[in-house]
């Protein structure tokens, strides 16, 4: 199969152009989780800096933060000589000042917003089994004081107390939003609170009052696939995939078997809540993807610090694992949540396919982090960077979409009647982006929207899952 010069393919090679003057730097999330604290050290050029004996005290905890990130640090180069860790409070209170060493973005800001401390049995249960403790649900802003619920886990107290995609949350404690986005902001007051009273109105108008603890959480990644019929007698595939971690191994097999046996070749993949996760479930999407077409050639070039870098740096290529398809077009659903890993789909999957984004722009996570154990904490520091088989991967802004598209919160994710599917299948039966059709009826061309980045900081769950 050859490259078709089309959508992201040729959006990458101009940027390539503009950029090439600029720092080139790249993508993903938690890759490895290597241990730390206690004990003696590891042997080889990998062997974690460790604290000394009193290596759990809050003093040896920030010696650990800052010897690992002077090691670890995608820009290490940058750290200052000398920090004095005293300064600091916490842990925590000195990553942050670390960060603020990493190259600005367009407005000038850090762009390391993703180095982060949080403990072991959260990460393992989020990772490992997509379990979390929280209220269940995810949002997004409309307009500055008019936040919706944008998904909610069955799973959850969020969804047994009756919140549904769609509704807009009125009041958090008796407080309008407005005034918790004057105060200390939704964020911080969702962390902060084990049981909360949600004031909520519904697309008809009506109002209840829902009192809500927090409870746990699963997350299921693959919440749906099907086969969608097309002219000519095509069949197209469509996924939705909500984070990368390990349950959605199993459920990514039996849809690609499906896929394959429908002699899939057009797919579909909703990425449009998933802002990332596991490196290591992406790179085998992306085997399931198009391994049989593009087996042997690069998906992605993996890039750590000048220290890791001769022992860490390494050339992903496709292989042709069980399922695998030979895709000739992939549509790719974003909106400003799509992230990390799924940006790293979209980005390595032009090495053999016409690949086009679909919806919003991408947050924009070109970069990756290791985990670092200690104390029953993990210490994620932004360690690599990614670039595809082009050496494209500077996008701190997000990659943006070939046909803009907006998530309409009314209509279901993935039916028949969704503006972005719709989008899509116009797309992949036409070769154009279609004209969508207004909330008020009236057609018009799709806008160009440019919806305000999310803050994804914090736990996993926030991080990759955008989830409270």
């Amino acid at each position: 199969m050859t490259v078709q010069t089309h959508g992201l393919f040729r959006e990458a090679r101009r940027f390539m152009i503009r950029m090439a003057h600029l720092r080139t730097l790249s993508l993903p999330l938690v890759a490895a989780v290597l241990t730390a604290c206690g004990g003696g050290g590891n042997s080889g050029s990998n062997s974690l800096l460790r604290p000394g004996p009193d290596s759990c005290s809050l003093a040896g905890q920030k010696r650990f933060v800052l010897d690992n990130m002077r090691s670890w640090y995608l820009w290490n180069d940058r750290l200052p000589a000398s920090v004095d860790v005293e300064r600091f409070a916490e842990p925590p209170d000195l990553l942050k000042f670390l960060t603020t060493f990493s190259p600005n973005n367009a407005s000038g800001e850090p762009v390391d917003r993703f180095s982060s401390i949080g403990t072991v049995e959260r990460e393992r249960q989020f990772f490992g089994a997509g379990r979390f403790e929280g209220f269940g649900f995810s949002s997004r802003f409309v307009a500055a004081d008019d936040l919706r619920i944008s998904r909610v886990y069955e799973s959850s107290p969020a969804f047994a107390a009756g919140l549904r995609r769609g509704q807009r949350i009125l009041s958090l404690g008796a407080r309008s939003i407005a005034q918790i986005r004057a105060a200390e902001g939704v964020t911080a007051l969702l962390d902060g609170k084990a049981r909360l009273v949600f004031r909520m109105q519904r697309q008809d108008g009506s109002e209840f009052a829902a009192t809500i603890a927090k409870g746990t959480v699963t997350i299921d990644p693959v919440p749906q696939w099907r086969i969608i019929d097309a002219a000519g007698g095509r069949k197209i595939g469509y996924l939705e995939l909500t984070v990368f971690i390990s349950p959605a191994v199993a459920k990514l097999d039996a849809a690609f078997a499906a896929f394959l046996k429908a002699g899939i070749s057009e797919l579909i993949l909703d990425l449009r809540y998933n802002a990332g996760g596991s490196v290591n479930i992406a790179e085998r999407l992306a085997n399931y993807v198009d391994g049989a077409g593009a087996r042997g050639r690069v998906f992605a070039k993996t890039r750590y610090n000048a220290a890791r870098g001769p022992a860490n740096n390494r050339e992903t290529r496709f292989q042709s694992i069980a399922n695998s398809l030979n895709v000739s077009d992939v549509v790719v659903i974003a909106t400003r949540v799509t992230a990390s890993a799924s940006e790293m789909i979209a980005n390595g999957l032009v090495t053999d396919a016409r690949v086009t984004i679909v919806g919003e722009r991408t947050l924009g996570k070109p970069v990756g982090q290791v985990g670092l154990e200690f104390c029953q904490k993990i210490l994620r520091p932004t360690a690599f960077r990614t670039v595809n088989s082009l050496d494209f991967g500077d996008f701190f802004d997000g990659l943006p979409a070939n046909c803009a598209v907006a998530d309409n919160l009314n209509v279901a994710i993935g039916v028949a009647s969704d503006p972005n599917v719709v989008a899509a299948l116009a797309f992949l039966n036409t070769g154009a982006c279609p004209v969508t059709s207004s909330p008020g009826g009236a057609d018009r061309a799709a806008a160009r929207l440019e919806a305000p980045r999310p803050d994804l900081t914090g736990p996993p769950w926030r991080e990759f899952a955008n989830s409270y």
